[in-house]
């Protein structure tokens, strides 16, 4: 982290100040940068800092501000498919509210502003995953696979149930398997991924 009297502009950092929202700044480069595990997507967070920002807007002016009043009013009023009437009508009844519409409009942030303020700003820097990226592929077909045999076996005991598949007691098996289209060996994909691919190019 840079001094504070050194960093550069940033809305983000003005707009985290304007409306008084602590600890906004540490939230979201621990959410991009996957501090506790998953991270979240500079467009996603864009979302939540907005919604923060309308929140902050309306319990200034007194009205309820629970989360699903904040995320009703958040997706009419940026939700290219909201219908005219219905985008005046939010704005009014808010407006009517105390809440300065235009204003919380402005002060809204884009991906790349939150972008700019995590890595300029606050001098956030994504970690290098790339020693586990192969054991995340693995462990994410490993679980799509594992959801597919559950589907299939629902979907057996169903028909089975149904009368429309004989009784039976199947055994249904979900592989997904490899083939080198050089020498024709037969992996199941979590070992070629183990494996770092197929060693028949060092024969």
């Amino acid at each position: 982290m840079t001094d504070t009297d050194s960093r550069p502009n940033s809305k983000v950092a003005r707009v985290i100040e304007t409306y008084d929202l602590d600890g906004m700044g540490e939230r979201l480069e621990a959410e991009w940068t996957g501090a506790d595990g998953e991270r979240t997507s500079l467009r996603d967070l864009a979302d939540q800092f907005n919604r923060a920002v309308l929140s902050a807007a309306m319990r200034e002016a007194g009205r309820s501000a629970v989360e699903s009043d904040v995320a009703s009013a958040y997706a009419t009023l940026t939700d290219d498919d909201t219908a005219r009437a219905d985008l005046m009508r939010k704005r009014r009844e808010l407006e009517r509210d105390g809440v300065d519409v235009d204003a919380v409009l402005d002060d809204f942030v884009t991906h790349q502003a939150v972008h700019t303020y995590l890595t300029d700003y606050r001098e956030a820097e994504l970690p290098d995953r790339s020693a586990d990226r192969v054991d995340r592929k693995i462990d994410t077909l490993e679980r799509l696979q594992g959801r597919t045999a559950a589907v299939a076996e629902s979907t057996v005991a169903n028909l089975v149930d149904a009368g429309e598949l004989t009784d039976h007691d199947y055994e249904l098996l979900v592989d997904v398997r490899a083939v080198c289209p050089d020498c024709g060996t037969d992996y199941p994909v979590g070992d070629l991924l183990r494996e770092g691919g197929c060693d028949c190019a060092a024969d």
